[in-house]
């Protein structure tokens, strides 16, 4: 059973059978350009799937075949004031802050604030002739949804000064190399692709996902020696939950394990 919910050319459809919930940026016919209200939307979608028991994974993607989401409304920064165009990096940080696994689906162009969202997401899954790009230098502006930041984490910041200093456009194999990518595909191959890691994510326990999350996100936020603090505490917590023994259980008994997310 599939339920759509319309927002801002944001649609939302939940599939119960595959515990799956997708999110589409839903303007084609402009690229998929995401809108002020949008971005405040986005994160509100995310509060709404995060409490949804029904839902242990979210994909984001793009409507139509030519693109992921070529950025913002530009007119729209010109009326928005300064201050909450400071605080704009916390809706797109959704996805990151999701305690569910959250694939972005990418195609085509994805650039500024789609690129921004993508980033936020534990993986990216990529059709052959997507093209990354932070294009706000051209603009005299820099990116300010966390694209200075996430990418500089993920590729270096020789990489990250290369392509976002000169506004370069980074086609998917090159990404994928600069490890930007989880994966590169044919286009014709990008549904089945996300289909499949899906279906992956969702047979592991949604109580171990959650805090595997946690854990490797603190990882960027502190030294080794907190990083290492947070995993093994949390190890330990793991330790005692009702699905550690389903899965050791299931182990012994060879079968596939039946989790609960307790």
């Amino acid at each position: 059973m599939t339920t759509t919910t319309q927002y801002d050319h944001i649609r939302v459809e939940k599939n119960r059978e595959t515990q799956t919930a997708t999110i589409l940026f839903d303007r084609p016919e402009k690229m998929n350009y995401i809108s002020m209200l949008a971005r405040k939307q986005f994160a509100e979608i995310f509060e709404e799937l995060n409490d949804d028991e029904g839902v242990c994974v979210i994909i984001v993607k793009g409507e139509g075949d030519k693109c992921f989401s070529a950025g913002g409304s530009i007119p729209q920064f010109m009326e928005t004031h300064p201050e909450e165009l400071s605080r704009l990096r916390v809706n797109v940080a959704a996805p990151e802050r999701s305690p569910k696994p959250v694939i972005a689906q990418l195609q085509g162009y994805t650039f500024g604030v789609g690129f921004e969202i993508a980033m936020a997401c534990d993986f990216r899954i990529a059709a052959d002739d997507t093209l990354l790009g932070l294009p706000e230098m051209n603009l005299g502006m820099i990116p300010g949804s966390g694209g200075t930041q996430r990418v500089a984490r993920a590729v270096g910041l020789t990489r990250a000064k290369d392509m976002i200093m000169r506004a370069r456009r980074i086609p998917a194999e090159e990404a994928y190399q600069w490890g930007l990518i989880t994966k590169v595909v044919a286009k014709e191959e990008l549904d089945n692709e996300v289909d499949q890691l899906a279906a992956e994510l969702v047979r592991f326990s949604p109580l171990a996902q959650r805090v595997c999350k946690e854990v490797l996100n603190a990882a960027e936020e502190g030294p080794l020696s907190t990083g290492l603090e947070i995993e093994g505490r949390a190890y330990g917590m793991l330790r005692c939950t009702e699905d550690f023994k389903e899965g050791v259980d299931a182990f012994v008994e060879k079968r596939k394990p039946n989790f609960t997310g307790k």
